[in-house]
C-alpha cells in the first residue's frame, strides 16, 4: 500500500572525489529501493546534483544508476518533486520530462491529513547574507541563465566542477548546530509562524540534521545530508519523523 511521503536533500552528486560520489549514489539508489514498496510522493529538496544545467540538448554526464531508479519509482506512479537548491537551481523542463516530476522554484506550501507543510530549500532565508542573497537573484536571471548557455558544455561544466571543489560538500565539513538564537532558518520559521500556522517547516541546505518543536503543534525538521548523515524525513499520514538510513 502507496501511503508514506518520504523527504531528502542535499546528496551532492558530482561532488568531488569521484569515487566517493559513486559509493552515495549506490547508498541512494538502495534506499530508494527500500521505500519504494510503500512511497507514495518522494520530495528532494534541493542540491540533489553538486551542479546542474541544462543545455538545450546536453545535460551533466553521470548519475545514471539514480536517475534510472527515480524513472523506475515514476513508472510505478510515486510522484516525485524536485526542489531547486544553490548547486543546482538550473533545472529547466529535462527532469519533468522524463520524470514526470513537479519542479519547485522556491517554497512549497501543503496540506495534507488536515496539517500544513511549509518546504523549502532553505537557502537565501532569514537574516544576513545579503551577498547570497543577491548572488542567487543574479544566477537564476535569464540573462545569467543566456549568457552561461552560450558557454560549451565542456567549458561551462568543467568550470562549474572546478567552483565547487571549493565547497563545504567537497571539503567533508561537519556542520554545528549553533543554538536556536543562531540558527538562521529556525529565525525564519518562528517569524513565520508569528503570520500564520504551520504544522511542519522542511528545509534542507543546512547540512544538519534537527528536529525542533518551535511551539505547540509545530515543529521545524532540517533533513540533513548524504555525505555524513544519510538521514531523511517520513510521513505516515499521522506524524512526520526525521530517519537514519543504515541498509
Amino acid at each position: 500500500m502507496r501511503d508514506k511521503i518520504y523527504f531528502a536533500s542535499d546528496f551532492h552528486l558530482g561532488v568531488t572525489p569521484k569515487a566517493a560520489s559513486l559509493e552515495r549514489e549506490r547508498r541512494l539508489v538502495a534506499w530508494l529501493d527500500h521505500i519504494k514498496p510503500d512511497a507514495k510522493a518522494l520530495f528532494l529538496v534541493g542540491d540533489i546534483f553538486d551542479f546542474w544545467f541544462e543545455y538545450s540538448t546536453v545535460v551533466p554526464k553521470g548519475f545514471i544508476r539514480f536517475l534510472g531508479k527515480l524513472a523506475e519509482l515514476a513508472d510505478l506512479g510515486v510522484e516525485i518533486t524536485l526542489f531547486k537548491g544553490n548547486h543546482d537551481m538550473w533545472m529547466f523542463g529535462y527532469l519533468k520530462e522524463q520524470l514526470n516530476a513537479n519542479i519547485v522554484e522556491n517554497e512549497m506550501i501543503l496540506d495534507i491529513n488536515d496539517k500544513r507543510f511549509y518546504i523549502h530549500h532553505g537557502d537565501g532565508l532569514g537574516p544576513g547574507d545579503t551577498k547570497y542573497k543577491f548572488l542567487k537573484a543574479f544566477f537564476r536571471s535569464r540573462v545569467c541563465q543566456w549568457l552561461f548557455a552560450r558557454l560549451h558544455p565542456n567549458l561551462g561544466i568543467g568550470i562549474a566542477q572546478k567552483w565547487s571543489s571549493h565547497s563545504r560538500a567537497a571539503n567533508l565539513d561537519e556542520e554545528r548546530f549553533l543554538g536556536e538564537d543562531r540558527e538562521w532558518l529556525i529565525q525564519y520559521a518562528k517569524e513565520l509562524l508569528q503570520q500564520e500556522h504551520f504544522d511542519y517547516f522542511i528545509f534542507g541546505h543546512r547540512h544538519l540534521p534537527y528536529d525542533i518543536e518551535l511551539r505547540e503543534n509545530s515543529r521545524i525538521i532540517n533533513l540533513g545530508e548524504w555525505m555524513h548523515t544519510c538521514t531523511y524525513a517520513i510521513w505516515d499520514g499521522k506524524q512526520l519523523e526525521l530517519k537514519k538510513w543504515t541498509p
